[in-house]
């Protein structure tokens, strides 16, 4: 499967890509299932940069779910969804001559997951405790140990994903004129919803009219 992506709305760099995988990790991971259903879940994926050239993703499901009988039965693709909104024609230079649309930035990392052993759960849970404990004060740290942390740990399946491939698609106003971009993101910021703001940041920082 591939994400239909125009010319106009391909991801600027790496870096832009990186930067959507790293600010909004809560994923739906969907695996294929040779003769059936794909599985599907939501969960929150931690991404790493090594190895080169894409990286790593790590995760855990709980065990009672199927998706954890089938983490290995297919490939896998991991969908991030970045900032997006609604897009009013009312912001742009000849609004009567233009039709509403839907502005967002999308990430698809593709590759086959690998199921790790107890000592990866663990490392695994307390990587993902660090990065969204990052910033509390103070954060909260794992303190189960000895019978009842074997217990978590027997509820969940842990895994990790080396990232064979990644589509990236930065739907952002690109293909219309400065003027409209520009009209755009003013527009956005005097609406001051929190998706409205970070979708006008977006397009600053990594949507730039082409």
């Amino acid at each position: 499967m591939s994400l239909y992506t125009p010319d106009a709305f391909r991801a600027p760099d790496a870096d832009a890509v990186s930067a959507l995988l790293a600010a909004y990790p809560f994923a739906t991971l969907i695996t294929g299932v040779a003769g059936g259903e794909p599985c599907l879940s939501h969960l929150p994926l931690l991404w790493e940069p090594s190895p080169p050239p894409h990286g790593t993703l790590i995760g855990h499901v709980a065990a009672a779910n199927p998706h954890a009988r089938a983490l290995t039965a297919g490939p896998s693709v991991a969908v991030f969804t970045g900032p997006h909104c609604y897009i009013t024609p009312s912001w742009y230079l000849e609004p009567a001559k233009m039709v509403p649309t839907w502005n967002y930035a999308a990430v698809h990392a593709h590759g086959t997951l690998e199921v790790l052993d107890e000592a990866g759960k663990l490392d695994c849970i307390d990587r993902l405790t660090a990065r969204f404990e990052s910033g509390r004060v103070p954060p909260w740290t794992r303190q189960l140990e000895g019978a009842a942390l074997e217990r978590m740990l027997k509820a969940i399946v842990a895994f990790r994903m080396p990232i064979a491939r990644l589509d990236a698609k930065f739907k952002m106003s690109q293909n219309r004129a400065a003027v409209d971009q520009a009209g755009v993101i003013d527009g956005l910021r005097a609406h001051g919803g929190h998706d409205e703001v970070a979708v006008a940041d977006w397009m600053q920082a990594h949507a730039p009219s082409r």
